[in-house]
C-alpha cells in the first residue's frame, strides 16, 4: 500500500473500535502517525495493538465531551509532533426512545458528544491548522441527519447540526487551504449496531431489505471514504455531506 500520508499526523476520536478503528488502521498503513481517544481504556488498548501492526500509533482515554480535555490533548499532540494535519471526529452518542420518554439528559448528552465535541475538535484543530495553511477535518454524521427516524430525535437533531456547523466551517477555513468535510454513514455493521440489526434473521432480512444495496455497510468501506476526503486526492473538495450508505440517501428523491 501506498504509504503517501507518511510524515503526518492525524487524531480520530471514537477510535477503538468499528468506524473509527476502521479509519486509523487505514491511515496508519498509508504512513500517517494516528492518535486514537475513546473513554474505555481495555478497547483502547485493544486498538493500539491491532492498529501498531499497520504503522504508527498512540492511544489516549478521553471522554469528548470534556471541553477542556479535548482540545488540550489537541494542543499537545500538535506541540508534540510540530504540526497536525488531519482530524477525524467519530466519536458519537445515541439515545432510542420516543420524546415523550427521552430525559433532558439523554438529549444533552448527544447534542454533547455529537456536536459540542465536534464543534471543540474543530475549533482546536483549526487553531492550528489555519496558521499552518493545511489541513483536513472529516466529521462524522448519519442517514438519520437528513432522514428522520422514529425514536432518534436526540441524534438526528444532533447530527444535523454537525452538518451544518461543518459548512459553516468549510467556508471559514477554505482562504486558509484547510478543507472540512462531512461522511454521512447509512446502517454501518459494528459492534455498536450488529446486535439489534441482526439479532433475528427477520430483523437483518428487514434492515437489508430497507437498504438499496441490499446490505449494511462494513466499517471498511467507511473507512475508504473517509480517508480519501483526508488525503491530497480530494485537495479540491470542501464543504460536502457524502453519503456512504448502499443508496439509501438516494431514496429521498425517489418517489413513494
Amino acid at each position: 500500500m501506498s504509504k503517501d500520508m507518511a510524515g503526518k499526523v492525524a487524531i480520530v476520536t471514537g477510535g477503538s473500535d468499528g468506524i473509527g478503528l476502521a479509519t486509523a488502521k487505514l491511515l496508519a498503513s498509508r504512513g500517517a502517525h494516528v492518535v486514537i481517544c475513546a473513554r474505555r481504556p481495555e478497547k483502547l488498548e485493544s486498538a493500539r495493538s491491532d492498529i501498531a501492526e499497520h504503522g504508527s500509533v498512540e492511544a489516549h482515554q478521553l471522554d469528548v465531551s470534556d471541553e477542556l480535555a479535548f482540545n488540550a490533548l489537541v494542543e499537545d499532540v500538535a506541540k508534540r509532533h510540530g504540526r497536525l494535519d488531519m482530524l477525524v471526529n467519530n466519536a458519537m452518542s445515541v439515545h432510542y426512545a420516543p420524546i415523550q420518554h427521552l430525559t433532558m439528559d439523554h438529549w444533552r448528552k448527544d447534542f454533547a458528544v455529537n456536536a459540542e465535541a465536534v464543534f471543540t475538535g474543530t475549533r482546536a484543530a483549526m487553531r492550528i491548522m489555519v496558521p499552518q495553511k493545511s489541513g483536513s477535518i472529516v466529521n462524522i454524521a448519519s442517514t438519520t441527519a437528513i432522514r428522520a427516524a422514529p425514536y432518534m430525535s436526540s441524534y438526528s437533531a444532533s447530527k444535523a447540526a454537525l452538518i451544518q456547523f461543518s459548512a459553516v466551517a468549510a467556508m471559514e477555513a477554505a482562504p486558509s487551504n484547510v478543507r472540512v468535510n462531512v461522511i454521512v454513514p447509512g446502517q454501518v455493521m459494528t459492534p455498536a449496531t450488529e446486535d439489534w440489526a441482526t439479532k433475528t434473521p427477520e430483523t437483518a432480512a428487514k434492515t437489508a431489505g430497507a437498504i438499496p444495496m441490499q446490505r449494511g455497510g462494513e466499517p471498511h468501506e467507511l473507512a475508504e471514504a473517509i480517508v480519501f476526503l483526508l488525503s491530497d486526492a480530494a485537495s479540491y473538495v470542501t464543504g460536502v455531506a457524502l453519503p456512504v450508505d448502499g443508496g439509501k440517501a438516494a431514496q429521498l428523491y425517489l418517489p413513494s
